[in-house]
């Protein structure tokens, strides 16, 4: 391995000390297409292998922009391709390193034939192995799919990410509108996580240390934290999960994903008694560091924020991991915007919940009204488990709303009628009577009962319909 060049310094970075073993790195470019001879290629810019991170079995490759611009041609794509069969067929994540030109125009046909073996082996890892890339460089063309296929992309603050560049876009231009930077993709939801290059591998390895390995993996640590910890940031943190989730993780370690997408709906991965755990979690207000209300947000269901959730489910049922859900929602975001998607999306979203067969369950933390409490993994959609605030509510309707409705053509005093709906009708303790809620918790005891709830919920088997996989 070439010690000097920044694909080789990315792995040495991203991994455990003195862990990286090299394969291929013999491999060099073969095409003498159009009566060319091949360029000198060493490893065929890229540089493959395995490695620990925090102990764990990983396979990388990381492209090597000063050899041909670390562009994917026949003997480049064979090399991702092999570390991908052994990933597989041992059972470890597979993290790619992506700078490079594209495709090697060199090869013609045999390099498109090679960006189709990548696909190829992604889309069968699918399920099997996480997958993660890292984009430094450029990162364009067919190239980009490769990051879109991962299940998680993070970029450097500086690199770019591309299908069309910004000046092949019509009407625009990179000055304009950088629509292959990083802070635009990451506010279009496109990648998890951005900074700098250290802070990139970073977040890396700390996601790798939260995930399973495989689909067949427990992923569960030994536990430090205090199991029955009071929790004393929940109540406080209610409209802000980020606060909330931080609280009842081990250690205070809550790695949210796509921050800066769909800000109303939080998704992450945290750790319960050792155990991962992803937390889906709707966000009426955003805090600083001191603690001050910089934005807030409609207690509603967005088309982004389903999306966001039901890729993270979908993740999380494949590997056989928990998820947690802090409801506190009131409908669904009315907008004409919204009005195009909504539907679908919520819909997906649902399906997402009902399908999952990984142990589920919920927390209302404080509002749960109408058919948006349905999609946020309700009882009836399949959570084994509904937990609430003594303070939540749960009902068909807003009562202010309803109060208008029903003292409609009366002299009736909207707000008596308003207060006696929530009371009859909206009360957590009357849902709870019902069989919809399992149990009343209070906030500062969430960590202990949620710790409780998975440990029992640790051997769940549950039979599904038989049949290929769900059209939605």
């Amino acid at each position: 391995m070439n010690s000097s060049s920044n694909a080789s310094k990315r792995i040495v970075s991203l991994l455990d000390d003195n862990s990286f073993v090299e394969v291929g790195a013999l491999v060099t470019a073969r095409s003498t297409s159009f009566n060319q001879k091949p360029d000198e290629a060493p490893s065929d810019g890229v540089v493959t292998g395995y490695g620990t991170i925090e102990g764990n079995l990983v396979f990388v490759y990381s492209q090597d922009a000063s050899v041909l611009g670390g562009s994917i041609g026949e003997m480049h794509a064979k090399k991702i391709t092999g570390i991908y069969d052994l990933a597989t067929k041992t059972g470890a994540p597979v993290i790619g390193l992506i700078d490079s030109a594209g495709l090697r125009l060199q090869e013609a046909t045999d390099a498109l034939n090679a960006f189709s073996s990548i696909y190829a082996k992604q889309a069968a890892a699918s399920g099997v192995i996480p997958q993660i890339t890292a984009v430094f460089g450029k990162c364009g063309g067919g190239l980009a799919l490769v990051a879109g296929m991962s299940d998680f992309t993070f970029m450097a603050d500086d690199a770019k990410l591309f299908v069309n560049a910004p000046n092949a876009l019509a009407g625009n231009a990179e000055d304009k509108n950088d629509t292959s930077a990083a802070c635009y993709k990451a506010k279009a939801g496109a990648v998890d996580g951005t900074g700098s290059e250290e802070e990139v591998l970073a977040q890396i390895r700390e996601l790798v240390a939260m995930l399973p390995s495989n689909n067949e993996d427990d992923a569960v640590d030994e536990c430090a934290d205090d199991l029955n910890r009071v929790c004393s940031a929940v109540e406080g943190g209610i409209a802000d999960p980020s606060i909330a989730v931080a609280d009842i993780a081990d250690n205070g370690v809550f790695f949210e994903i796509k921050k800066d997408w769909a800000k109303e709906m939080a998704a992450g991965f945290i750790k319960l008694n050792g155990q991962t755990v992803g937390v889906i979690a709707n966000r009426s207000a955003a805090y600083d560091e001191n603690g001050e209300e910089k934005e807030t947000f409609d207690k509603a269901l967005t088309s982004n924020g389903c999306y966001k959730a039901e890729a993270l489910v979908k993740f999380c049922d494949a590997f056989e991991i928990p998820v947690v859900t802090l409801t506190n929602v009131k409908g669904f975001a009315a907008t004409e915007q919204e009005e195009k998607r909504i539907a679908t999306a919520a819909a997906k979203l649902t399906c997402a919940f009902a399908e999952t067969t990984s142990p589920k369950v919920n927390v209302i933390v404080g509002e749960a009204i109408g058919s948006a409490y349905s999609v946020m993994n309700s009882k009836a959609t399949g959570a084994d488990l509904t937990f609430a605030f003594p303070t939540a509510k749960i009902g068909i309707m807003d009562s202010k709303i309803a109060a208008k409705i029903i003292a409609a053509g009366t002299d009736a005093d909207t707000a008596a009628v308003a207060k006696e709906y929530d009371a009859l009708q909206n009360s957590i303790d009357s849902a709870a009577a019902r069989g919809y809620v399992d149990q009343i918790v209070e906030p500062a005891d969430l960590r202990k009962y949620l710790i409780g709830a998975l440990e029992m919920l640790y051997t769940k088997r549950e039979d599904v319909l038989s049949k290929k996989h769900s059209t939605k």
